[in-house]
């Protein structure tokens, strides 16, 4: 397979910003990250049974396009070639999802042997080639026989059930992989699944429900503690962490209401995420403002707060707000600011943010290790006559986040290592097919793996880094 993809020309190029490489330690993870639905396709192969983004990319107008991830990047069955682009890039460290319905495709009972076979195979393959997996228990992709089966509330992560669920699950693949992976995240961005899956509706479950909003919320930070449990009880010296996905908030004035309106939206994008895993509760103006009751039971909270070897950072955009009080929760309405550049998503750029939570993660949550486990940022991609694909705007994102970690690790932050948003081009939830993110463009027509101008450069950073740290 090793004519599936191209690399048009060596993996050099110019440095077009200085970049303080000394601040990187020896042994710094240079990873890139994908998920399994975004990457994988083969949806209803070798035992796998549907997810809920399954039938929510099948939902008319759900998804740009009618865009689903039926095939997406063929990852199922490419996988070496994608192993192969790993190695041309120079990166040491992968992080990847496993597909819970391809492991257990009723939610529990029966194990799919096909699916633990095919991560099997894969964590081979990445040791194989110098490369540390490590694996994100879940990417929002919930096996859709828990979403129909309703309880106490609506099914799905409204119930508590599926917290348990969740860590019988992580058991199975731990018992599985846990001999050879040492890094694991049990979340990937609950917010997603909570705020913007069952609040928002603009992802699966394609809800809009406050009380069902905040009951997923504390299910799955309460999975999350089961799972930190069932990781220890079955992989001595594993390495567990959460990933969180978060922004710097600004008020858009001094005046007094959008103040308040800031620390409401920080409220709900960070500290509802951050102070229960950390041993604080859910944080009692969140929980005066949604007006829910949560539904939680005499030792949760020290389940939540399971002590975690490393924290997982995924940062794209920081946000300004002003007081939206005819708004849904939280009443902040986010302002554009001229100033900044935007992305091809439409959002602005501002690497001081990452700085700035590497920061607040370091010194008001102590966190010990760090690693940014998402950063990247979607643009047109063309490719030229001579097969290249020029990408200025991603190269100039990802060299202004990396000196933002730079400088972060020079005010002492634990940052342990980078993965890059993403490693291909991908299905880009909502959006569909037409926002790409990857340092390797996908013709999804062919498969055809190219590795873009910004691949090449994170290519030359890692490996001026390695040559500066021997």
């Amino acid at each position: 397979m090793s004519d599936a993809y191209s690399v048009p020309h060596p993996l050099t190029h110019p440095a077009t910003t200085p970049l303080d490489l000394g601040a990187f330690p020896a042994g710094f993870a240079w990873g890139t990250a994908t998920s399994a639905y975004q990457i994988e396709g083969a949806v209803a192969e070798d035992g796998r049974a549907p997810s809920i983004w399954d039938t929510f990319a099948h939902t008319p107008r759900a998804v740009d396009n009618g865009d689903h991830g039926d095939t997406a990047c063929d990852h199922y069955h490419r996988w070496p070639t994608d192993i192969a682009l790993m190695k041309e890039l120079g990166t040491d460290a992968y992080r990847m999802s496993i597909a819970w319905p391809r492991v257990l495709p009723g939610g529990d009972g029966p194990v799919n042997a096909a699916g633990l076979d095919f991560y099997d195979r894969l964590v081979d393959a990445l040791l194989d080639a110098g490369i540390s997996p490590s694996v994100t228990l879940y990417h929002w992709d919930l096996p859709q026989a828990l979403q129909d089966r309703a309880g106490e509330s609506r099914g799905g992560w409204t119930e508590r059930a599926t917290a348990e669920h969740f860590a019988h699950y992580t058991s199975v693949v731990a018992a599985r992989l846990g001999d050879r992976v040492r890094d694991w995240a049990t979340l990937n961005e609950p917010l997603c699944s909570a705020w913007i899956g069952h609040l928002e509706g603009r992802m699966a479950p394609g809800w809009t429900d406050l009380p069902a909003a905040v009951r997923a919320s504390y299910h799955l930070l309460l999975g999350h503690g089961l799972a930190v449990q069932a990781l220890r009880a079955a992989v001595p010296g594993a390495r567990i962490g959460l990933v969180t996905n978060h922004s710097t908030i600004e008020p858009a004035t001094t005046r007094p209401e959008d103040l308040a309106a800031a620390v409401r939206a920080d409220g709900h994008t960070n500290r509802w995420w951050l102070d229960p895993v950390y041993g604080r509760g859910f944080p009692d103006d969140m929980r005066e403002l949604y007006g829910v009751e949560l539904p939680d039971r005499s030792g949760d909270a020290e389940v939540i707060a399971a002590p975690l070897d490393w924290h997982g950072l995924n940062y794209y955009f920081p946000v300004t707000v002003a007081d939206d009080p005819a708004g849904p929760v939280p009443y902040a309405r986010e302002v554009p600011r001229p100033e900044l550049p935007r992305t091809g998503m439409d959002w602005p750029v501002d690497a001081g943010g990452l700085e700035a939570l590497l920061l607040r993660l370091t010194e008001e949550y102590g966190v010990r290790r760090l690693y940014v486990t998402e950063n990247g940022s979607s643009f047109p991609d063309t490719t030229g006559p001579d097969g290249r694909v020029d990408d200025p705007e991603r190269t100039a994102y990802l060299e202004q986040h990396l000196s933002a970690c730079a400088r972060a690790l020079r005010k002492g932050a634990p940052l342990a290592g980078y993965y890059a948003w993403s490693l291909l081009d991908n299905f880009e939830w909502a959006y569909g097919y037409d926002k790409r993110f990857g340092l390797v463009h996908v013709d999804y027509a062919t498969q055809r793996r190219t590795v873009k101008a910004s691949g090449r450069r994170y290519a030359d950073i890692i490996r001026a880094h390695r040559s500066q740290a021997r």
